[in-house]
């Protein structure tokens, strides 16, 4: 039987490179793989629908099925995820020394959607009494003046939202003195040139991270993985072999972590801090799946709730192909709760 085409976007992971290089296969798929930056990705996702599989959003992900029928369903890949604390940037000269100090401040933000400043504002108001509504935001380009919602969405009750002013950037605003924060995804370009008054609200952020984890056991999910629905429901077959050859293509690259020959990125301790973050989190510390994220997931569909981007607070299962739920049972046997989610 011919293996069916699917073209496949992500970027250049090293948790997927075994897929797109061809060592791990999809069984019973020809993989057209494209390497794409993340925006580039989500913006011919929700825009256009272009892949068959590919890396989506996690909040945009959740606002495109609040917002109506959307023609993908999730699967239980993390493709991203990173701690949220390090993405708060400040200026140093406003009297900001701990979350609280944000309240009444003018914040920036690339778009209220981004899923990581889900996870800050989710973080300030669980852990610090910190509302969005207590900020006041600006949205707009990081570096170049652009907007970025990939989904479309009202603004939420209470909260104030406004556009940054034609031709600027957060970066150079808060540098300016426009603006008392930035909450940001990607490093501003202006924190490389290390100019007065600007830093993170968490210096120490690594630290902290840590506290949050082993405090609440929430490793924050940005991007999921996404298959065209169509497919899902054609093959019923095919997001079980997905999870598969993601599972195997991540299996694939831990080793390399702690290998000590030949360093696979140009950090001189990155064998060190891959031991320590082992030791810290547990061997299996970025698991796939929906059992070993079920907090995680919860928490962060909470907050896009309370945030006032989903309309309703939607349930774990419903946004996952159901399929890839008796994958992981037959393989790592546990309880996992059902629900009604497409293919």
């Amino acid at each position: 039987m011919s293996r069916v085409p699917i073209t496949m976007a992500t970027w250049d992971y090293d948790r997927i490179r075994a897929i797109k290089d061809g060592v791990v296969q999809v069984e019973g798929c020809a993989v057209n793989h494209i390497t794409l930056r993340p925006e580039e990705a989500f913006f011919r996702l929700f825009t256009y629908h272009e892949f068959d599989v590919s890396e989506m959003s996690f909040s945009s992900y959740v606002l495109a099925c609040s917002n109506g029928d959307f023609p993908y369903v999730a699967l239980p890949i993390p493709l991203s995820r990173v701690f949220s604390h390090s993405a708060i940037f400040i200026r140093t000269d406003r009297g900001i020394k701990a979350p609280q100090d944000l309240k009444g401040r003018i914040v920036g933000a690339p778009n209220y959607q981004l899923t990581r400043g889900l996870c800050v504002r989710g973080v300030l108001q669980d852990e610090y009494g910190v509302k969005p509504s207590d900020l006041e935001w600006r949205i707009g380009g990081l570096d170049v003046p652009e907007f970025l919602d990939y989904v479309p969405q009202s603004v939420p009750e209470g909260v104030r939202i406004e556009p940054v002013p034609v031709g600027k950037t957060l970066s150079q605003m808060l540098v300016d003195g426009d603006l008392d924060a930035v909450f940001t995804a990607q490093t501003p370009s202006c924190w490389t040139r290390r100019p007065p008054h600007v830093g993170r609200l968490f210096p120490d952020y690594r630290r902290v991270e840590l506290e949050y984890y082993r405090k609440t056991g929430i490793f924050h999910i940005m991007h999921l993985v996404g298959i065209r629905r169509s497919f899902a429901e054609r093959y019923p077959w095919m997001p079980r072999a997905l999870v598969k050859a993601f599972e195997e293509a991540k299996a694939a690259i831990v080793p390399n972590l702690t290998e000590m020959t030949g360093l696979t990125t140009m950090l001189p301790w990155l064998t060190a801090e891959a031991e320590r973050t082992i030791a810290e989190m547990g061997d299996d510390f970025w698991p796939y799946g929906l059992e070993k994220n079920m907090k995680t997931l919860e928490t962060q569909l909470r907050w896009s709730y309370e945030q006032g981007l989903s309309k309703r607070r939607f349930t774990v299962e419903e946004l996952f192909a159901t399929s890839t739920f008796e994958w992981y049972r037959s393989t790592r046997p546990g309880t996992l709760r059902t629900g009604a989610a497409g293919g």
